[in-house]
């Protein structure tokens, strides 16, 4: 019998979440004749796309045994600063796509050195850091949102707006397709390849595994760390970019909800298929969970305060199963 539960949970944990997503959409679908339909379906993906990216950051930190807590108020910076480009200071696509980039390297730059080189625990280095950001992203909004024609502080109204080409990055679609799925797919492939077929990925992922048997056999575990959180933090950026060309507005504070979803995502990510591990496969289905259950939550008019129950019912799952099959790994 004790066997026969331990292969029980091996199922479930392997294929739990994909009958998850199976099962809700079954019944979300049952319940709201619109939920299954081809509209709907690309509404969910373009709603997870930009979770999706900063998912896939937080994935990079995680897999070499960090964390990252800055995402969230990278995304906010990004957001108004790719924003106030366009609406502010009237640059081209050049400016306004390097400057957030820019910025975003910048943040990671700087958690690599307070976590890699002063050694700082990263929970700690990436909570100042997340404060810090989103300190400086509402100064220089001076706290208020971004938008075409808005009042500026000498009476005048912002001289730009935001650029066809920039909101056809959040807006626009291929062949019925939204680009922000499109791009989200082209992240996932890349990003799954990188790691999984390049010798930089298995070099992230053994700097991870056991960072001082990594060390003694040669690999420069400082310098892969140092990539993970500058991807992290580079993914973050461009999400909220897209956030921006998605709402066609620079919101401030915009990314705060966003850490929680990629962190609950990229657990979620640990179990899909037994990974057993971060991956960026599995974090996309993960940002697929939460995208449609968020979706038929708010088909059946459920109130939005209700949202965040689910989202940290379904972290705690998430590390629940993890960590406990980390525990029997350890025993085996």
């Amino acid at each position: 019998m004790e066997g026969k539960k331990f292969s029980l949970f091996d199922f479930v944990y392997k294929y739990g979440t994909v009958a998850v997503i199976v099962i809700v959409m079954l019944v979300f679908s049952l319940t709201n004749p619109y939920f299954f339909t081809y509209d709907n379906i690309t509404d969910i993906l373009r709603s997870i796309s930009i979770v999706t990216f900063v998912a896939i950051g937080v994935t990079f930190s995680l897999i070499v045994g960090g964390f990252d807590l800055s995402v969230g108020s990278t995304v906010s910076l990004t957001t108004v600063v790719a924003a106030s480009m366009m609406v502010w200071h009237e640059q081209g696509p050049l400016v306004t796509l390097l400057a957030p980039i820019v910025l975003s390297l910048l943040v990671g730059l700087i958690n690599a050195l307070l976590v890699v080189k002063i050694r700082i625990p990263d929970l700690l280095a990436t909570l100042a850091m997340l404060y810090i950001v989103n300190g400086i992203h509402m100064t220089y909004s001076k706290g208020y949102s971004i938008y075409a024609n808005m009042p500026m502080e000498d009476g005048s109204v912002a001289p730009g707006k935001f650029q066809e080409w920039f909101l056809w990055l959040g807006q626009g679609e291929i062949a019925s397709v939204p680009v922000p799925v499109i791009l989200t797919f082209l992240l996932v492939v890349v990003t799954h390849i990188y790691l999984t077929y390049t010798r930089q990925g298995r070099m992230l992922y053994m700097t991870g595994g056991n960072l001082e048997a990594a060390r003694l056999s040669g690999i420069p575990v400082d310098r892969y760390r140092t990539l993970a959180y500058v991807l992290s933090a580079l993914f973050a950026g461009l999400g909220g970019m897209l956030l921006a060309a998605r709402i066609g507005t620079g919101q401030v504070s915009s990314g705060g909800s966003m850490l929680m979803d990629a962190v609950a995502a990229a657990f979620v990510g640990f179990s899909v298929f037994g990974a057993g591990k971060p991956n960026v496969f599995g974090t996309f289905v993960g940002a697929i969970l939460i995208g449609v259950l968020l979706n038929g939550m708010t088909m059946l008019n459920l109130p939005y305060y209700a949202y965040d129950i689910v989202k940290g019912v379904v972290l705690a799952l998430a590390l629940a199963v993890t960590y406990y099959q980390l525990r029997r790994k350890r025993k085996a």
